[in-house]
């Protein structure tokens, strides 16, 4: 008589144990994906700045000086030699080549 009421009761705390090792590793794959978000982030946000730089640099020089077109930034460098970086890239990073972090995995 009571055998079916303990089989329940351990199946059920066996299925909770179960749901809970689930969800710490799901809450596991979600600090991950933040942890590369931010990353990310911080990457983009260095790009960035590394692009506006130089064009601050040449715009907070005399009118005199530069006698560049405002449409793009143009900047001397030590020999003399005009830069283009509106034109420029920035590196493409190795780990960039093949992107698996960003892979759609179906559950």
């Amino acid at each position: 008589m009571l055998l079916p009421i303990l089989v329940m009761v351990f199946a059920s705390y066996a299925l909770m144990t179960m749901l809970i090792v689930e969800q710490g590793k799901s809450i596991d794959g979600q600090r991950g994906r933040i942890g590369q978000l931010f990353t990310d982030s911080n990457q983009s946000n260095a790009m960035k700045t590394s692009v506006v730089r130089p064009q601050i640099d040449t715009q907070a020089q005399p009118r005199a000086e530069a006698q560049t077109p405002s449409s793009q930034a143009v900047r001397q460098d030590k020999k003399g030699k005009l830069q283009h970086f509106a034109s420029q890239k920035p590196p493409k990073d190795t780990s960039d080549s093949s992107d698996v972090r960003r892979s759609l995995v179906m559950i």
